[in-house]
């Protein structure tokens, strides 16, 4: 069975009941979020907000229904909070909310936001002489956005070695720029990046083990991760209709019959 094969069922659930989501958006970050809770992310259930915690920011915010079953996972969510998500009586929404959810450390859903929110975070964390790390997650197409490049390059001249980024890097914005070169372009802004298979635990484990190798604590951290769009159904896996489409009863079905398959 594939890896993470019950979350994705249940991103595809809880999407069908609300009519609401993005199902291959949500597909080409589950592992990377599931990877980072289970074995990166230093967070306490019981207290959400425990002082010594790292904090995770979903930048790419119209991916949150891989973060809310993840949640669910950890502890930080009920059942009855995915059952009533995309309801007007549930406080899961289309975009992390900070206010309503527990877990998330900043809304976000305005592409290039959640970024710059990272940074600040990062940077308020290193003016008080925290330990705390921080981890964000952006998409390739929010890549494009002017506010990600102002805020690494903040993030690098400010030493906020305490900073780690993930790039959702599915190929989505190579519909409309074909001609980008992820890697070099944060390697420019003097980051320390890797490029891995973001559906491989293995690759992701390597890559932030070397980071803890590394001799400079100043300076930010990135994994440009190579993932499918809508990875796990093959009906649904690249580009097209499927960005915001809801199943079908029938496609549906087929969702549950390939991933237990």
């Amino acid at each position: 069975m594939l890896p993470n094969a019950e979350l994705r069922l249940r991103i595809a659930r809880i999407i069908k009941q609300s009519g609401e989501g993005h199902i291959p958006s949500s597909y080409s970050i589950i592992d990377i979020i599931a990877f980072l809770y289970s074995e990166i992310l230093r967070v306490d259930p019981q207290n959400p907000d425990w002082e010594d915690r790292d904090y995770f920011v979903l930048s790419k915010g119209h991916g949150s229904s891989a973060l809310y079953v993840v949640l669910n996972k950890m502890g930080f969510l009920t059942d009855e909070d995915l059952e009533t998500y995309g309801t007007l009586h549930g406080k899961l929404g289309g975009h992390p909310d900070v206010t309503q959810v527990s877990g998330v450390e900043a809304s976000t859903g305005s592409l290039g936001h959640g970024f710059p929110t990272a940074v600040g975070i990062a940077l308020g964390l290193k003016i008080k002489g925290s330990a705390n790390k921080v981890y964000v997650l952006v998409g390739d197409g929010e890549c494009h956005e002017g506010t990600i490049w102002e805020s690494a390059h903040v993030a690098r001249n400010l030493g906020l070695g305490n900073l780690y980024a993930v790039v959702d890097w599915n190929g989505s914005a190579e519909q409309l720029m074909p001609f980008d070169q992820l890697p070099e372009k944060w390697r420019a802004f003097g980051w320390n990046v890797r490029v891995v298979d973001g559906h491989s635990d293995d690759e992701m484990r390597h890559a932030f083990t070397e980071f803890d190798k590394t001799s400079d604590d100043h300076v930010p951290k990135i994994i440009v991760a190579k993932t499918i769009k809508g990875k796990g159904v093959s009906f649904i896996e690249g580009h097209g209709l499927w960005h915001h489409r809801i199943p079908t009863d029938q496609e549906m079905l087929e969702i549950e019959r390939e991933l237990v398959r």
